[in-house]
């Protein structure tokens, strides 16, 4: 009579392969929301060709509080000698008079910054587009290194994809403004962060609507 004897082990396997698929996936996305948070907390000031302020929302030519925020660092960022040139960047939405990056310039200017400090790159609509028109210019003016300036958490996806364009790409975060007050919108921004840069590191695509509008 025969006996079937190799049912359990085939079962015991899955059970094996799909736990070890499990962890594997929470250790990468453990791994990467830890990335998040660490790049967060690194402000790196080395010397660089431009200083580059990603784009945040604006109202007919006035900064938001996270655009602003942004700017300051930069504009602190530029006084301590870090770069000579001060590249403001970001698109407009429809109905605009002002893109974001005209926005940002027009601040820095009235804060003191010479106009010929500051070059404004209104294109993109996401990160990756904006990135894309900063880089383009960089390569047009002879720039291939870049500090990027933007909220934390936003940092580790924004140096990714500046340096998978070209650019030599570190980041100096901003740690003022509405998106580092409270633990809440800290937690809130990590875990969309992790799982935009997880989006674009399988896809190379944007992910700027993970979670919501808003991620930069």
């Amino acid at each position: 009579m025969f006996t079937q004897t190799n049912g359990p082990g085939v079962a015991s396997w899955v059970r094996r392969t799909v736990l070890g698929a499990v962890l594997i996936v929470l250790l990468v996305i453990g791994g990467t929301a830890f990335r998040v948070w660490q790049v967060a907390r690194v402000d790196d000031r080395a010397e660089a060709d431009v200083i580059v302020v990603l784009g945040a929302a604006q109202y007919n030519g006035r900064p938001s509080q996270i655009l602003q925020a942004r700017l300051e660092h930069a504009q602190r960022l530029f006084q301590d000698g870090v770069a000579p040139m001060v590249v403001t960047a970001g698109g407009s939405k429809a109905g605009d008079a002002y893109t974001e990056a005209e926005a940002g310039a027009r601040w820095l200017q009235e804060q003191g910054l010479p106009a010929s400090a500051t070059v404004a790159v209104g294109e993109g609509r996401d990160t990756l587009g904006t990135l894309r028109a900063v880089a383009e210019q960089a390569r047009e003016n002879g720039w291939g290194s870049a500090v990027v300036v933007s909220d934390p958490w936003h940092s580790l996806r924004a140096r990714t994809m500046a340096n998978d364009l070209g650019l030599t790409a570190w980041s100096s975060p901003t740690h003022t403004g509405p998106v580092v007050q409270t633990r809440e919108t800290q937690a809130k921004y990590i875990f969309r962060e992790t799982g935009a840069l997880l989006y674009y590191r399988l896809s190379k695509n944007p992910a700027d609507d993970i979670g919501g509008a808003g991620l930069g």
